[in-house]
């Protein structure tokens, strides 16, 4: 019976345009363990020239956006399916593989990182499972296909999938084999790009629980060798931050982890990992700028208002609510459901304004708008535009309107 993942959509004709093709990795993975389905990819014993034909010819719009790894994106009513030929892996360096294509399906699963990601699935809802990932994934095992140490000789970024694929779905204690493996291959982390090893990182921090992930990795030495800034992780406030259901914002998670005492260490993760302008943004704020410790405001209503306005923005407020949840255990439901709550505080007045009311431009009028934000800060950001046009007025020394 085919599975309703497959029935309709960009999957389902791309399926019937490629005789032979199969639904493989995560969704067939995702599928069986009952969990929501983003993307589909699809794979095909067939070289990637006869794929690209095919699906054209099928209506499709073809993409070659990896065609020297033997994958295209097939696109319906904008939705994307990744296509890619089976393959045998011919040279590996630990970080790239020169492949050639296969038709046999076997030979491409043996490659795959995970028995639980070696699993294949047809229109027909058949089941290609060669190396018991079903069975593991029933019972929360991550294991390598084959010989672990080949595995990750092949691509040392699998040491870090392994602790993401056992944050979502490992129970117990992680694959013995596995892990021996992987404090075997740590000094190989260091031939990674960084910028693959942080979205990895990102990926695990975006787990609902990441927490046994980390221990795991520090455990083997992984954390060390990827995070060297850091050393030893502090899990309680990643733990907080699950229990309490924080967005998985990464630099949060991130900096929930670093210890109080190991300082101005923001700066140099986000250079060295390559981090965007917005999560350096983030990680310096809330723990070099900060030191880690967020100052909450008093509960009433005016000290919020007045806090809310320094952070400068929303994003930046609600990542010290929520790191200071992490930090202390204390729980921020309520101030969180204030700030939802609260409007966008913006003075109702502007430099228009005073040069309507007769102020020319220039410093006095900045020196008079400075006063002027002052004055309704202290009070809460509460006043409304006429009551902060009469108080301009005043500041100015001109008569009442």
């Amino acid at each position: 019976m085919t599975p309703d993942f497959l029935r309709r959509g960009a999957p389902a004709a791309v399926l019937r345009a490629l005789p032979g093709a199969r639904a493989v990795g995560g969704a067939v993975r995702d599928h069986l363990a009952g969990l929501p389905i983003h993307d589909v990819d699809v794979a095909v014993p067939l070289p990637p020239e006869e794929v690209t034909r095919a699906l054209r010819a099928a209506g499709l719009k073809v993409f070659e956006t990896g065609l020297k790894h033997g994958t295209v994106t097939a696109v319906l009513d904008r939705q994307p399916v990744e296509v890619t030929s089976l393959r045998r892996d011919v040279v590996t360096d630990g970080r790239h593989a020169e492949v050639e294509w296969t038709d046999d399906w076997h030979e491409d699963a043996a490659r795959r990182d995970f028995t639980i990601n070696a699993m294949s699935m047809g229109l027909d809802g058949v089941l290609l499972d060669y190396f018991g990932g079903r069975a593991d994934l029933a019972a929360g095992r991550v294991r390598f296909v084959g010989e672990a140490r080949q595995r990750l000789a092949e691509d040392y970024l699998r040491a870090l999938r392994f602790f993401r694929f056992w944050a979502r779905y490992g129970r117990g204690e992680p694959d013995a084999e596995a892990l021996d493996a992987i404090r075997e291959a740590v000094p190989g982390l260091a031939r990674l790009s960084v910028e693959r090893v942080w979205m990895e990182l990102k990926r695990l921090l975006a787990a609902d629980d990441p927490t046994g992930g980390f221990r795991w990795m520090a455990q083997t030495g992984v954390f060390e060798a990827v995070l060297p800034e850091i050393h030893y992780p502090g899990l309680l406030g990643i733990q907080r931050l699950a229990a309490a259901g924080a967005p998985h914002i990464p630099c949060l998670w991130l900096a929930a982890m670093i210890p109080l005492d190991v300082q101005d260490v923001g700066e140099p993760i986000a250079r060295r990992l390559k981090f965007s302008a917005e999560e350096r943004d983030d990680l310096i704020h809330v723990h070099d700028t900060m030191g880690g410790q967020p100052t909450m405001p008093a509960p009433d209503e005016a000290s919020r208002r007045r806090w809310l306005i320094s952070r400068g923005d929303r994003h930046t407020a609600m990542l010290e609510v929520w790191l200071h949840e992490a930090r202390t255990g204390m729980s921020s439901a309520e101030l969180r459901a204030w700030m939802d709550a609260t409007p966008d505080l913006t003075m109702p007045v502007m430099g228009r304004d005073a040069v309507a009311m007769g102020i020319p431009p220039g410093a006095e009028l900045g020196r008079l708008l400075h006063a002027l934000r002052a004055w309704w800060e202290a009070d809460g950001a509460r006043a409304p535009r006429e009551a902060c046009l009469a108080k301009l007025r005043e500041l100015a020394n001109l008569p009442p309107a």
